[in-house]
């Protein structure tokens, strides 16, 4: 069973994944955060007394059910009303989220010493980020999984609610369609 104090440092230490993982799927802030803040309150409050070594699969699957939710909650309201988001414009266009910015160096990482390594180095993640955020919520999602949360291919079946098969077969594709990507705007790693 995890102390309240293991519940605790688990929960500080994915919010910040687990809140860029939402915003990549809902493209939206404050709906990313409530997202996030209902999955880890469900977390709490179904699975506290689970072990601490089954919390980050657990914690995964209920969010991810809760960005299925939140997409399901969208279609229906969608279809009842009426977007009047279509009419308008942002004129001051402050809407914009940098996911960058909750990125974390580690002490290990290699920082470029150099303005040109730095620049460089900026656009092509920001290149890279567009490209994620346009794969399909499957792919996406087990890309993230297995790659960014770095997550095994069982714990991401686990996770995605499908077999290790559709994962690799998710991931495949997903790696395909960056590379194309990134090799049709002339970055070849």
């Amino acid at each position: 069973m995890a102390t309240a104090q293991e519940l605790n440092l688990f929960l500080a230490s994915i919010e910040k994944k687990a809140f860029k993982q939402a915003v990549y799927a809902v493209r939206d802030d404050a709906a990313a955060l409530d997202v996030v803040q209902d999955a880890m309150i469900s977390l709490t409050e179904k699975y506290g007394d689970r072990p601490a070594s089954e919390l980050p699969l657990i914690f995964t699957r209920i969010l991810q059910n809760r960005i299925h939710d939140w997409f399901r909650r969208q279609k229906v309201r969608n279809a009842y009303e009426t977007p009047f988001s279509s009419f308008t414009s942002n004129p001051d266009g402050d809407g914009e989220f940098d996911p960058l910015e909750l990125l974390e160096i580690s002490e290990e990482a290699q920082i470029p010493q150099d303005g040109a390594s730095q620049l460089a180095q900026s656009q092509l993640l920001e290149i890279l980020e567009a490209e994620i955020s346009k794969l399909p919520i499957r792919q996406r999602e087990a890309f993230l999984m297995r790659y960014w949360d770095e997550l095994s291919t069982a714990e991401t079946a686990l996770a995605m609610g499908c077999s290790e098969g559709s994962v690799k077969t998710h991931c495949s594709r997903a790696t395909h369609t960056l590379a194309a990507a990134l090799k049709a705007r002339g970055i070849v790693l």
